[in-house]
């Protein structure tokens, strides 16, 4: 019986972390504006390195800013998993 409360007790602390790992790692990084970011603040996010990160700043320059978050997979080269892989990181917050 205490093997089967210890087990009990050790999944719902696995459980615990597991739900809130990836509120403590957002805590960690800022959300990033992509419409004021230069290349190597928008090469953190994940996907995006330096050809990208171009292509951001130069769609950014010939269209305006961006007007929300979803705008960014209108760059070429910048798609949905992209896009979801870091929807959480970016903001379009005109400064």
């Amino acid at each position: 019986m205490r093997k089967r409360r210890f087990f009990v007790q050790l999944i719902a602390i696995i459980f615990a972390i597991c739900l809130y790992l990836p509120i403590l790692q957002a805590e960690d990084h800022p959300p990033i504006n992509i419409n004021t970011a230069l290349s190597e603040e928008l090469m953190q996010l994940k996907g995006i390195g330096p050809k990208k990160a171009t292509a951001i700043t130069e769609y950014r320059e010939k269209h305006g800013p961006f007007k929300m978050p979803e705008d960014l997979m209108k760059v070429p080269g910048i798609g949905p998993k992209t896009f979801e892989a870091n929807k959480n990181r970016i903001t379009v917050n005109v400064e």
